[in-house]
Protein backbone atom coordinates (compact mmCIF):
# COMPACT_ATOMS: atom_id res chain seq x y z
CA UNK A 1 0.00 0.00 0.00
CA UNK A 2 1.48 3.41 -0.82
CA UNK A 3 0.04 6.72 -1.30
CA UNK A 4 0.65 9.74 -3.46
CA UNK A 5 1.16 13.06 -1.79
CA UNK A 6 1.87 16.83 -1.81
CA UNK A 7 4.49 18.39 0.43
CA UNK A 8 5.27 21.91 0.01
CA UNK A 9 4.07 21.73 -3.41
CA UNK A 10 5.96 18.59 -4.48
CA UNK A 11 4.97 15.09 -5.18
CA UNK A 12 6.07 12.04 -3.50
CA UNK A 13 5.68 8.16 -3.41
CA UNK A 14 4.70 7.65 0.27
CA UNK A 15 5.16 4.00 2.06
CA UNK A 16 4.66 2.94 5.40
CA UNK A 17 7.86 2.66 7.12
CA UNK A 18 9.65 4.20 4.42
CA UNK A 19 11.85 7.23 4.36
CA UNK A 20 11.58 10.35 2.67
CA UNK A 21 13.92 12.96 1.68
CA UNK A 22 11.75 16.46 1.39
CA UNK A 23 12.47 20.01 1.78
CA UNK A 24 13.17 21.80 4.85
CA UNK A 25 9.92 21.52 7.34
CA UNK A 26 10.81 23.93 10.21
CA UNK A 27 9.97 21.60 13.04
CA UNK A 28 11.73 19.33 15.26
CA UNK A 29 13.47 16.62 14.93
CA UNK A 30 11.16 13.73 16.36
CA UNK A 31 8.03 15.56 16.17
CA UNK A 32 4.77 13.99 14.35
CA UNK A 33 4.27 15.15 11.03
CA UNK A 34 0.17 15.14 9.36
CA UNK A 35 -0.17 14.84 5.74
CA UNK A 36 -3.15 16.12 4.25
CA UNK A 37 -2.44 16.61 1.15
CA UNK A 38 -3.11 12.76 -0.56
CA UNK A 39 -3.36 12.58 -4.27
CA UNK A 40 -3.80 8.67 -4.52
CA UNK A 41 -3.85 5.84 -2.33
CA UNK A 42 -2.90 2.72 -3.93
CA UNK A 43 -3.76 -1.22 -2.29
CA UNK A 44 -3.17 -3.36 -4.30
CA UNK A 45 -5.43 -3.87 -6.92
CA UNK A 46 -7.89 -1.12 -5.82
CA UNK A 47 -6.78 2.34 -6.50
CA UNK A 48 -8.31 5.38 -5.31
CA UNK A 49 -7.90 9.04 -6.76
CA UNK A 50 -8.86 12.63 -5.63
CA UNK A 51 -9.71 15.67 -7.96
CA UNK A 52 -7.53 16.71 -6.59
CA UNK A 53 -7.02 15.52 -2.84
CA UNK A 54 -8.77 13.11 -1.77
CA UNK A 55 -11.22 14.16 1.30
CA UNK A 56 -10.54 12.27 4.72
CA UNK A 57 -7.41 11.01 3.75
CA UNK A 58 -3.98 11.85 5.78
CA UNK A 59 -0.94 10.23 6.06
CA UNK A 60 1.42 11.05 9.67
CA UNK A 61 4.81 10.61 9.77
CA UNK A 62 7.37 11.40 11.89
CA UNK A 63 10.25 14.39 11.47
CA UNK A 64 13.92 13.24 11.74
CA UNK A 65 17.23 14.92 11.03
CA UNK A 66 17.95 18.08 8.74
CA UNK A 67 20.69 17.30 6.24
CA UNK A 68 22.39 19.05 3.77
CA UNK A 69 21.56 18.48 -0.58
CA UNK A 70 25.41 18.63 -2.87
CA UNK A 71 26.88 21.63 -3.15
CA UNK A 72 26.12 23.19 -6.53
CA UNK A 73 29.03 25.94 -7.90
CA UNK A 74 27.51 28.70 -10.32
CA UNK A 75 30.05 29.82 -12.38
CA UNK A 76 29.61 33.42 -14.31
CA UNK A 77 32.18 34.62 -16.84
CA UNK A 78 32.04 37.50 -19.28
CA UNK A 79 34.81 37.21 -22.07
CA UNK A 80 37.57 39.62 -22.62
CA UNK A 81 35.54 41.94 -19.66
CA UNK A 82 37.55 40.64 -16.98
CA UNK A 83 34.27 39.24 -15.07
CA UNK A 84 34.26 36.31 -12.82
CA UNK A 85 31.85 35.12 -10.41
CA UNK A 86 31.66 31.96 -8.15
CA UNK A 87 28.98 31.45 -6.41
CA UNK A 88 27.85 28.46 -4.05
CA UNK A 89 24.62 26.91 -2.82
CA UNK A 90 23.81 24.57 -0.38
CA UNK A 91 20.22 23.00 0.33
CA UNK A 92 18.68 22.00 2.99
CA UNK A 93 16.54 18.66 3.56
CA UNK A 94 14.34 17.38 6.28
CA UNK A 95 13.93 13.65 5.67
CA UNK A 96 10.44 12.30 7.24
CA UNK A 97 9.60 8.59 8.34
CA UNK A 98 6.22 7.76 6.96
CA UNK A 99 4.05 5.78 9.46
CA UNK A 100 0.66 5.20 8.84
CA UNK A 101 -1.76 5.87 5.94
CA UNK A 102 -5.10 6.40 6.42
CA UNK A 103 -7.55 6.01 3.80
Amino acid sequence: MYALVEILGKQYKAEEGKKLVVDRIKQEAGSSYEIEKVLAIVDGESAKFGTPYIEGAKVSATVGEEVKGEKIKVYKFRKRKGYRRTIGHRQKYTEITIGKIIA
